[in-house]
């Protein structure tokens, strides 16, 4: 028996070691997608303050906007995914990675554009930027995958997503030591002109590394024939729909109250920690709130292979409360050892539950099914980020203003309960889920 995966250290080391022998082109998609994980995160952390300072925006109005635009790139998703089956992975990465340099382009120099405001030149070509980038990540990312499916044979293709997320995480953790002096020196227009150069850097890596030879996918291996499609009948679609699955159901909308934590990340974390920590923390805000890819890098191979034996509902369960429950320790005050531990709790968490996530799903799915259940599986994930960014900048401007008496530990206190929902309909339903579960693995 194989017993690699049971090594720790094996199994952080081993993307690196794969990576040294890796084809040019996995090189390029890699190098590239640290670059956007670097790009996409450390915009994300400044984009509800950017939309403050530089639009003039009240907290909520910012909340909306940033909402707006990660749910946007989830649905961009849906209709831009199969680009890369039909133009091929080379020519889907440059028309994305060309979308997203247009677009931080214009939002990086937005600031130019007349005078702030709602409805402004500036707010209406910043947001005209976020659009651009909108259109680029929801094919960059499929085609990103679609790569490492490309370049990777079986033997090695678990190895090429692991390091596909690895370098994410990594990538997304650098703007925490990147942006603040950046930011202090030139401002956050300067902090994302930086990230377009980055970008145009990423673009470049693809045009150099990637093969001109790569091709699309053949016609046949799109999808169903035409004839096939002939045979699609609405009333058979909607009986058969993944969503008249009560477990499926129950369980991929159950997740959104804990998921809630993670699009706080970014509508909610920044601000709270520029705003409520006078100092260093605040001067450094980006690091403090970009250790969690950080941490994820490391912890989530760590946790995988001393929890492989766990069964998979109860490993749901056990992780969604180690990531809220943590919560309650910013209800105790604005504190940087709280701060501190409620990131790094709150990453352990997410290393425990999230990678099952989909196990769970493909354990719920009837034979046949696996992809369509995948699919919907992520759309919930899309309902948060718009849910959250209804009320998260209602909730800043309440409990966290920028000037004013500040109540942010009822701020967490809510959002802590918010979470807890989640562990706890999970147990409250572990006989009803589990019994499928159960006969699933049993056949």
């Amino acid at each position: 028996m194989d017993d690699r995966g049971k090594n720790p250290v094996r199994e952080i080391a081993e993307p690196f070691i794969a990576l040294t022998r890796s084809p040019r082109e996995l090189w390029g998609v890699n190098i590239s997608y640290f670059l956007e994980g670097l790009c996409y995160f450390g915009i994300l952390t400044l984009l509800a303050i950017f939309f403050n300072d530089h639009v003039k925006l009240n907290d909520q109005q910012a909340g909306w906007i940033v909402g707006a635009f990660t749910g946007g790139i989830t649905l961009a998703m849906f209709f831009l995914g199969e680009t890369a089956d039909r133009l091929g992975v080379r020519k889907a990465l440059i028309i994305s990675l060309s979308l997203m340099l247009m677009g931080r382009l214009i939002l990086s120099n937005s600031v130019l554009f007349g005078k702030p405001g709602l409805w402004s030149g500036v707010f209406f070509t910043s947001t005209l930027g976020l659009f651009f980038v909108i259109l680029g990540y929801g094919i960059y990312q499929p085609a990103a995958y679609s790569a490492v499916r490309r370049y990777t044979d079986e033997k090695s293709a678990a190895i090429g997503y692991a390091m596909l997320y690895a370098v994410m995480n990594l990538g997304g953790f650098l703007p925490g030591l990147i942006s603040p002096p950046v930011r202090h020196r030139f401002g956050i227009p300067g902090v994302f002109r930086l990230y377009t150069v980055f970008t145009l850097v990423g673009l470049l890596s693809v045009l150099l590394l990637i093969r001109k030879s790569d091709k699309p996918i053949k016609k046949n291996e799109q999808g169903p024939s035409p004839k096939e499609r002939k045979k699609f009948k609405l009333k058979k679609w909607l009986k058969e729909h993944p969503l008249r699955d009560a477990r499926f159901s129950f369980f991929i909308f159950i997740l959104i109250p804990v998921q809630t934590l993670f699009a706080h990340q970014w509508l909610t974390l920044p601000m709270y920690v520029d705003r409520a920590f006078p100092g260093f923390v605040s001067r450094n805000m980006e690091f403090f709130v970009n250790l969690n890819p950080l941490l994820i890098f490391f912890l989530a191979p760590f946790v995988a292979s001393i929890t492989s034996r766990v069964n998979v509902y109860k490993m749901m369960i056990i992780g969604t409360v180690v990531m809220a429950l943590p919560t309650f320790l910013l209800a105790l005050g604005p504190n940087v050892i709280f701060l501190i531990s409620y990131i790094l709790l709150m990453s352990i968490g997410e290393a425990m539950w999230q990678p099952r996530f989909l196990q769970v799903i493909a354990e719920l799915a009837p034979e046949g099914k696996t992809g369509q259940y995948m699919g919907i599986g992520q759309f919930p994930w899309f309902l948060t980020k718009l849910i959250t960014s209804l009320y998260s900048g209602y909730f800043l401007s309440k409990f966290c203003p920028q000037e004013g008496p500040q109540n942010t530990q009822l701020l967490w206190l809510i959002y802590g309960l918010i979470a807890m929902i989640s562990p706890v309909a999970l147990f409250l339903a572990k006989k009803w889920m589990g019994d499928k579960l159960e006969k699933r693995n049993a056949n």
